[in-house]
């Protein structure tokens, strides 16, 4: 009689799965990565690239591709001039006129050729009010503007919280704790799994593995 192998035999998850950290472009695992600006970070690279703080997913500034805390470091470096970066709603506020002085007549010349220029180019009333962020984008599930005080950021993009779900059952998902495929969410298990995992692949957490079928033993008569 032929004695049969009873081990397992399994392989690991293919390595080409696991992408490059944009911070250090090291190989990012699934245990250790968190998902910003459509790409996958190490939760310790993920940092304010001007204060090296640590960030969030979903919950920092972006310009160019690069990540910076709200605040003080995207509003100091991008920001428009004067803006009150409190929240959502914020004011661009006009300096105060110096009424100490009296003015010369080359001064008020110059002030009122100044106001006639400004004039002709400033916003309207309503466009005065605004965040540091400036336009608000169009969310990629419903088209329509992403507001401040609504938005979350995943995938490189702002989306309304209610709209950030998952392609397949729409369930809602959190910033950085979802999976992606050609630049839509899928939560990771089953919806990911069942569409684009490796066949066979146990979904159980981190470090799964392929098994091979155990080969059946043979009879002999």
């Amino acid at each position: 009689m032929r004695r049969t192998n009873q081990n397992q035999r399994f392989h690991s998850t293919p390595n080409n799965m696991a992408s490059k950290c944009p911070k250090c472009e090291k190989t990012v695992y699934f245990a250790e990565k968190v998902a910003s600006l459509g790409k996958d970070w190490h939760k310790l690279c993920l940092k304010c690239d001007r204060c090296n703080k640590l960030l969030n997913a979903g919950g920092h500034a972006e310009h160019d591709g690069r990540p910076y805390c709200h605040k003080p470091c995207y509003a100091a470096l991008f920001g428009p001039k004067g803006v009150n970066i409190g929240g959502a709603g914020s004011y661009v506020y006009d300096t105060p006129a110096n009424n100490n002085t009296p003015p010369t007549s080359v001064d008020s010349a110059s002030k009122a050729e100044e106001k006639r220029a400004y004039a002709a180019k400033a916003p309207s009333k309503a466009g005065s009010i605004t965040t540091f962020s400036g336009e608000a984008n169009l969310c990629p599930r419903c088209n329509k503007k992403v507001y401040f005080a609504e938005k979350v950021t995943s995938l490189g993009k702002d989306w309304h919280r209610p709209c950030l779900r998952c392609e397949r059952c729409s369930k809602t998902l959190a910033p950085g704790s979802h999976a992606e495929h050609d630049g839509q969410p899928y939560c990771h298990k089953p919806c990911y799994a069942v569409l684009f995992g490796p066949k066979g692949v146990n979904t159980g957490g981190v470090g799964s593995y392929v098994y091979d079928k155990e080969p059946s033993a043979v009879t002999q008569p």
